[in-house]
């Protein structure tokens, strides 16, 4: 079993970074896959970005191609969003989530995570 909590959120500027963290507890961290998710006041919860266990593949919703980038450090049980150009409408709530399974394919439903977190908000202004 995986728990996790998120920080790192804020207000920021249209145009400034973040670095947000998922920080897990429990032995199982290091051999499950991890993804972020974030959801907007009155729409549905979105992926973000999906990281292989060994870190070795991720995926990005195409929103956040080249702007974010996903890791994780097994040794600290952490996981990392790495949120550049930040724009107004990537303002949200982000969560993190274990994944059940790898899929190059199926990786953005919701649905295939689990252990979510309370999330952290990021708000950007224009």
């Amino acid at each position: 079993q995986v728990h996790v909590a998120e920080s790192g959120g804020g207000l920021v500027q249209a145009g400034a970074s973040l670095r947000l963290s998922c920080l897990a507890s429990g032995r199982t961290f290091s051999r499950v896959p991890m993804g972020w998710f974030r959801q907007a006041p009155g729409k549905e919860r979105e992926f973000v970005a999906v990281i292989s266990w060994n870190g070795g593949s991720t995926r990005y919703a195409d929103s956040v191609k080249g702007r974010f980038s996903i890791s994780r450090d097994n040794n600290k049980n952490t996981m990392y969003l790495q949120m550049n150009s930040l724009k107004p409408e990537d303002t949200a709530v982000y969560s993190c989530a274990a994944k059940r399974v790898w899929s190059d394919t199926n990786y953005s439903a919701s649905s295939g995570y689990y252990s979510w977190g309370q999330g952290t908000q990021v708000t950007v202004s224009s």
